[in-house]
C-alpha cells in the first residue's frame, strides 16, 4: 500500500478530539460562561478536549473530580505518572519549598543523588545528564547538541511526530499541521505500521529504505543528517510498538550517515511500557541522546536530556549551559519522589501486568470486528486502530471520535492520535488497577457491541 508522509500529514481535523467552539451554545450554561472566560483571558490558541469540554478541580490516584464531585476514571492523562496527587511527591515538594528552591550554579547533595540514581536506569554508555523545565526545551537542547557535534543541519522524524512547541522543535513536530510548517532541513518517514508497510516485506526494511531515502533527499540538497528523533512508541503517529526490534535498521543507517539517534521518552519513559524502564531498550538500541518530560516530576516542571558523554566534550568546553530553574531544588525533589514511588510501588510491574490484561481482552472482544483493524501496545500504552473495513485499511477517524465522547459520556476519559485520530490512545496514571481496568473494558465493549 503506498502511502506517501505528504499524505499522512493532512490532518482531518484542527485537533484530535477536540471541542469544536461552533458548538458552545449547546453546553450546560456554567460550561459556557467558563468557556467565554477562558476566551477572554487566555485568547484563541488554547483548546479544550471532547464534544462536552471536562470540568476538574481535584484529582486523586486515577481519578479526577468535576465541582459536583462526580468521579471520572482518567485513563489518558500520563504526566502524573504515579497518580494524581500522590503524597509522597506533595509531601517532598511540600518539605523542600519549607528548606530551599535555587539553581543548579550551587553545590546541593539532592541533585547529585538524584542524577545517579535516574542515569543507573539506563545504558552505561549514558553517562551526563542536563536539566530543563520541559520536554520541548529537552527535545530542543538535544537537537542542539546534535547539530553542534556533527556539524550538520538535517533531521529526520516520522510523519505523525510530535516533539515539542519551541519554535525549533515545532518544525520537526509534523503533528502540528499543516499551519506550523516543517523546517527546510527536515524529512519526514512514514511511521512503524507493520499492518499498512510490513504486507509486501519486512518493516525493518521498509524503515531503512525509508531513513536512507531520506537521508539521500538531504544530501541532495546540500544538507548532511545531524539527527533522527522519534518518540520510542510513536504515540503521536497512532502508538507503535512491535515487533521489538524495528528502530535498529534505523540507528544503523543514521550512524552510517554520521548522524545521531535522539530517543524521545517523555511519553514511554518511566517504565510506562512495563518491559523496561526506558521505550528504547525493547528494542535492543542505544541512543546517543535520550530526552525525557513532566512525568518525571508527576507534573512539576522538570525535565532532562541523557547524553552519550563524548558528546559533551567540546560542546562544554565552548557552550555554557544555563536553565534558570531546571533541575531546581523543589523539582528535584518531586522526582526523586517519583523515582521511589515507582520502584516502591513496583509501577513497572504494575504496567505489564495491568497493561497486558487490557491488551489481551481488547484482542479478544474485537476479534472479527470489521472495524478494528488492530490492538496494540505494551504496558500501560494501548492503541485501538479503527478503520472503515479490514481490506482497505482506511482510517475511520469519526468512529473512534464517537467511541471517545461516548465513553467520556460515562466519565471515563481516552483520547486518540493517528493522523486521522483513528487510533484510540489508552495512556492511564501507572498505579491504574485490574478494577480500573475491568470498569474501562466493560464501556469500552459496550461501544465496540454497538457497532456490529
Amino acid at each position: 500500500m503506498d502511502i506517501s508522509p505528504q499524505t499522512l500529514r493532512k490532518p482531518s481535523k484542527p485537533m484530535v478530539n477536540g471541542f469544536d467552539p461552533s458548538r458552545l451554545d449547546e453546553l450546560p450554561e456554567h460550561l459556557q460562561e467558563s468557556i467565554r472566560r477562558r476566551d477572554r483571558s487566555l485568547g484563541p490558541g488554547y483548546r479544550l478536549f471532547y464534544e462536552t469540554p471536562v470540568e476538574v478541580v481535584r484529582g486523586q490516584g486515577t481519578k479526577l473530580f468535576d465541582s459536583d464531585g462526580n468521579e471520572y476514571l482518567d485513563v489518558y492523562n500520563n504526566v502524573p505518572c504515579v497518580g494524581h496527587a500522590h503524597p509522597r511527591v506533595v509531601a517532598a515538594v511540600h518539605e523542600q519549598m519549607q528548606k530551599l528552591n535555587t539553581n543548579t550554579r550551587y553545590v546541593q547533595e539532592s541533585i547529585l543523588d538524584y542524577s545517579e540514581q535516574l542515569l543507573a536506569t539506563f545504558p552505561a554508555e549514558l553517562g551526563h545528564i542536563m536539566y530543563t523545565c520541559t520536554g520541548s526545551e529537552a527535545n530542543d537542547l538535544a537537537m542542539r547538541v546534535a547539530k553542534y557535534a556533527t556539524g550538520n543541519q538535517g533531521i529526520i522524524v516520522t510523519s505523525g511526530a510530535y516533539h515539542g512547541l519551541t519554535a525549533e522543535v515545532s518544525s520537526f513536530s509534523p503533528s502540528l499541521g499543516v499551519g506550523v510548517p516543517l523546517g527546510p532541513n527536515v524529512r519526514v518517514i512514514t511511521p512503524p505500521d507493520s499492518l499498512r508497510y510490513g504486507r509486501e516485506g519486512s518493516l525493518e526494511d521498509h524503515l531503512r529504505d525509508q531513513v536512507r531515502a531520506a537521508i539521500a533527499d538531504l544530501h541532495r540538497h546540500g544538507v548532511g543528517l545531524a539527527a533522527f528523533i522519534a518518540d520510542s512508541i510513536f504515540s503521536s503517529d497512532g502508538i507503535f510498538a512491535d515487533p521489538a526490534g524495528f528502530l535498529r535498521p534505523i540507528i544503523e543507517e543514521v550512524h552510517a550517515a554520521g548522524g545521531l539517534y535522539i530517543a524521545d521518552e517523555v511519553q514511554p519513559g518511566f517504565a510506562r511500557t512495563g518491559e523496561a524502564w526506558w521505550g528504547f531498550q525493547r528494542h535492543g538500541i542505544v541512543p546517543d541522546i535520550v530526552t525525557m518530560g513532566k512525568p518525571m516530576g508527576n507534573g512539576i516542571p522538570i525535565a532532562a536530556a541523557v547524553f552519550k558523554p563524548e558528546l559533551l566534550v567540546e560542546f562544554g568546553k565552548n557552550i555554557r549551559y544555563f536553565n534558570t530553574f531546571g533541575g531546581n531544588s523543589v523539582a528535584i525533589a518531586a522526582a526523586q519522589a517519583v523515582l521511589d514511588v515507582i520502584r516502591e510501588e513496583s509501577l513497572m510491574e504494575n504496567s505489564l501486568k495491568v497493561g497486558g490484561k487490557i491488551l489481551t481482552e481488547l484482542k479478544q472482544m474485537t476479534r472479527g470486528l470489521e472495524q478494528v483493524a488492530e490492538v496494540r501496545g505494551s504496558g500501560l500504552f494501548v492503541g485501538v486502530d479503527m478503520v472503515t473495513d479490514r481490506a482497505t485499511l482506511t482510517p475511520d477517524g469519526d468512529t473512534a471520535s464517537g467511541i471517545v465522547n461516548a465513553l467520556r459520556d460515562q466519565r471515563i476519559l481516552i483520547s486518540a492520535s493517528g493522523a486521522q485520530g483513528n487510533v484510540l490512545k489508552l495512556r492511564p496514571p501507572m498505579p491504574f488497577s485490574l478494577d480500573d481496568a475491568d470498569r474501562l473494558l466493560e464501556a469500552l465493549d459496550g461501544a465496540f457491541r454497538s457497532l456490529r
